[in-house]
């Protein structure tokens, strides 16, 4: 019988990044170290990320799974066991050789380093674990390195992992457990619920250490969950965001709209519209910055309006708080006020010390004056559309117009290692 050759690298190479392409991974770091005699790399804590795919994902890690052989069987992934695609897998050494050649031609400035379930949870976390360790200790990789934390593995591999790594993460994908049960049966809650604890602890444990000792992933734990694969609302992720924030010291949950990479009659035929995941991001960020609870933004059964982001909509909803005068406003009005983010709402108060501030004041400060105008008064001065929310929400519907961007009108876009303009930047 004729052997067949097995794939070559570059193939494994195209299969296994192309498996790993639907994980939102990427943030600034979040992780600092020094460069080092006989080393390679460093990492900074203001970001390692720079890259972005057309829909804002960046690209900066080399993002690749170990394999994608998997036992679990999750409907909505690509990599699900009885799903008919190419596998491969790639050894430790395999993947420190890529990493250490693409970094030093400068591709990339840190990993993320992850694998579908093979054989079993802790078969797999020790193949990331001997990966891992591979690059610290033999190839001195003192770069950022993002790992995936198997669900189901056993606690002493997280920690060991723990030791090497800069950021982890557990993805939860799946909001609520009865969307577990339905999509990924084979996975439990605890099996995810119990590794994010134990990273949470680690994270309580780095902030009571003196600053001079070494700590475990210093860039803290993020997870990430799939927006409309399931009938989940968005006060349904809200809510568990804002718990996840609370309970598990998160520094990130990432937020990846649906898209169809297998047919079955349990999963949606359409992809999520991008909108509502930047709609999620921007709750995630009034929850983290601007003081906002979930109740606030949204009911447990609703969905954030596409036409609107959600503070100009909370906005609509309470006029009876606006209009605001900006000169005598709080710091917590500020930042509730639609056009008014974090740094203008400093801006705003230590500006207004010296002088009473007008619209052009505002201008000069480069407040969103478009947004603004409906909801402030300068120095007594209204230009905004009283108390109608109708046509307060047509005005903004118009400034949103007028202000978007260009659009990624060919739907989702994963950029791949191996597209043009890829390494040299041209995304």
């Amino acid at each position: 019988m004729e052997i067949q050759n097995p794939l070559s690298l570059d193939e494994r190479i195209k299969i296994l990044t192309e498996s790993a392409k639907f994980d939102v991974s990427c943030s600034s770091s979040g992780s600092a170290r020094s460069g080092a005699k006989g080393s390679i790399g460093a990492c900074h804590a203001p970001g390692v990320c720079h890259s972005f795919t057309g829909d804002g994902r960046c690209v900066s890690l080399l993002k690749i799974l170990m394999t994608n052989k998997c036992e679990f069987d999750c409907l909505y992934c690509i990599n699900r066991r009885s799903n008919d695609v190419p596998r491969a897998a790639l050894t430790p050494k395999e993947f420190c050789e890529l990493v250490v050649g693409f970094y030093r031609r400068n591709y990339i400035e840190g990993v993320f380093l992850s694998s579908a379930v093979e054989i079993s949870p802790d078969h797999t976390m020790q193949l990331l674990i001997d990966t891992l360790i591979m690059l610290r200790t033999e190839y001195k990789f003192r770069a950022y390195i993002h790992v995936k934390a198997i669900p189901g593995a056993s606690m002493h591999l997280i920690d060991l992992a723990a030791e090497y790594a800069d950021r982890m993460s557990v993805n939860i994908e799946l909001p609520t457990e009865a969307s577990l049960k339905l999509l990924a049966p084979q996975k439990k809650k605890e099996m995810i619920t119990a590794p994010m604890l134990r990273l949470a602890n680690i994270v309580y444990e780095n902030a009571q250490e003196p600053k001079y000792r070494a700590r475990r992933i210093p860039a803290g734990q993020t997870t990430q969950m799939i927006v409309g694969a399931t009938p989940d609302s968005d006060g349904q992720i809200l809510r568990l965001t804002e718990g996840l924030y609370r309970n598990f010291n998160l520094k990130r949950v990432y937020y990846s709209a649906y898209v169809p990479v297998v047919e079955n009659s349990s999963l949606p035929s359409l992809p999520t519209d991008l909108k509502r995941e930047n709609r999620l991001y921007q709750a995630d960020w009034l929850l983290r910055f601007y003081g906002f609870t979930s109740s606030e933004l949204l009911p447990v059964g609703g969905n954030f309006s596409l036409d609107l982001d959600p503070k100009s909509d909370w906005a609509i909803r309470n006029l009876d708080r606006f209009p605001i005068e900006i000169n005598t406003a709080s710091y917590e009005e500020l930042l509730r006020t639609p056009g008014i983010g974090v740094r203008n709402a400093y801006r705003i108060v230590a500006a207004r010390k010296q002088s009473l501030l007008t619209f052009d004041s505002l201008k000069k400060l480069r407040v969103s004056l478009p947004k603004a105008v409906l909801f402030i008064t300068a120095n007594g001065e209204y230009m905004g559309a009283g108390d109608n929310p109708d046509l307060i929400r047509a005005r903004l519907a118009k400034t949103n117009l007028l202000t978007a961007g260009k659009q990624n009108d060919g739907g989702y876009v994963q950029t791949s290692l191996f597209d043009e303009g890829t390494i040299s930047g041209e995304l």
